[in-house]
């Protein structure tokens, strides 16, 4: 008896070694998944080509970081910085094509001096609207000819938001005809400011932070910048009090994310998965909020800084479009990969017009006369 007792306790004392030791494998296990996890953490920098922490524009930027953080877990850590923080703003393409910044965020407008067409995935005059631009990119192939522009810069391009329909812009004097263009120094980037061009303005491409100075100080003489949410956050109704609709320059202004091709390629399948699923929520994302806090900016606007609401002469807007496809056709025609692009714009906006003139024109005909 006294041995089987002996031989318990000898038994206790080892399986209770043995719990122990179970336990001490299964703390080190864990710090060892922890300290895994860790080495295969994934950092990138984001540069944009915002103001820190801008309404809108900058806020989408920090989200999209934020959210491919959090549904990758942790494992794809991304950084933004701001305009300036790493590179002046339109350096962005230059920083995620040579691999300074892994992506960034941005306007596709701003990089017509790399190639041409990518003028056609920002916004084109008289062009499409959020809603059609979106459709001709996931089910038109303009997304496809998107990656084809810009594949020689070892980029890949992803829609990432999307103003909706932007305001004409903020003059320092009423504009009644073609002629109050002649002369005239505005900010206005992409093929719209070469159709202000081709009627006699004067037109230049100034990032959103230096946009108030120039304003302000007379270097310009008009500006355009996005709508009523952001530009009361640049202060632009204390430079100028005449704000003029509709924005025919930019009826759908889309907002691009960049991503270095060789790091992009070289995440795991997964990862690539969540880039992509996270830069697609963030292209809703924009839109909504845009269209969420546009009419309550543009009352603030009116009501509080007595802000002059204008709309542009019919006639006005009618030479406008005629300038326009006159410069699209130019563009287009001085180069290929333009034409190309240019080409399935065209038939994908006149067959989506043919819809939209029965279906979203109609109904907001017929609602307005309500």
């Amino acid at each position: 008896m006294r041995n089987l007792m002996v031989l318990g306790k000898l038994a206790f004392a080892g399986l209770l070694a043995l719990s122990l030791a179970a336990c001490g494998g299964s703390e080190k296990a864990e710090e060892t998944a922890v300290v895994a996890k860790k080495a295969e953490t994934i950092q990138w920098k984001m540069v944009t080509t915002w103001p820190k922490n801008y309404p809108g524009l900058g806020t989408s930027a920090e989200q999209l970081a934020k959210n491919i953080t959090k549904m990758s877990d942790g494992r794809l850590e991304v950084k933004v910085y701001a305009a300036g923080e790493l590179v002046p703003a339109l350096e962005v393409f230059d920083a995620v094509s040579r691999g300074t910044a892994e992506m960034g965020h941005s306007t596709a407008y701003y990089w017509k001096g790399k190639a041409p067409a990518v003028q056609f995935f920002s916004s084109i005059p008289f062009g499409m609207t959020a809603q059609e631009f979106n459709a001709w990119l996931e089910y038109g192939g303009g997304l496809q000819l998107w990656e084809e522009v810009y594949a020689p810069f070892n980029i890949i391009p992803m829609a990432a938001g999307n103003t909706g329909a932007q305001m004409g812009g903020w003059f320092n004097k009423e504009i009644n005809s073609l002629a109050d263009f002649q002369g005239l120094k505005m900010r206005m980037p992409g093929l719209g400011g070469e159709v202000l061009k081709k009627v006699g303005a004067v037109t230049v491409n100034l990032p959103g932070s230096e946009i108030f100075t120039a304003l302000q100080t007379g270097t310009i003489d008009a500006t355009e910048w996005v709508g009523p949410y952001n530009d009361l956050a640049f202060g632009l109704y204390k430079a100028a009090k005449y704000y003029y609709y509709p924005g025919w320059q930019e009826p759908g202004s889309g907002v691009e994310a960049l991503y270095n091709k060789a790091a992009f390629n070289a995440l795991p399948v997964d990862l690539q998965e969540i880039v992509r699923s996270a830069t697609q929520q963030a292209n809703l994302a924009m839109l909504s909020e845009f269209t969420a806090r546009n009419d309550a900016a543009l009352t603030t606007l009116v009501n509080d800084h007595n802000v002059i609401l204008k709309e542009f002469p019919k006639d006005l807007l009618e030479a406008l479009k005629v300038a326009s496809y006159e410069t699209l056709d130019e563009v287009a025609a001085n180069d290929p990969m333009s034409q190309k692009v240019y080409d399935s714009f065209k038939r994908f906006l006149a067959s989506v017009s043919q819809w939209h003139d029965i279906s979203e024109r109609a109904f907001i005909n017929a609602r307005a006369n309500d």
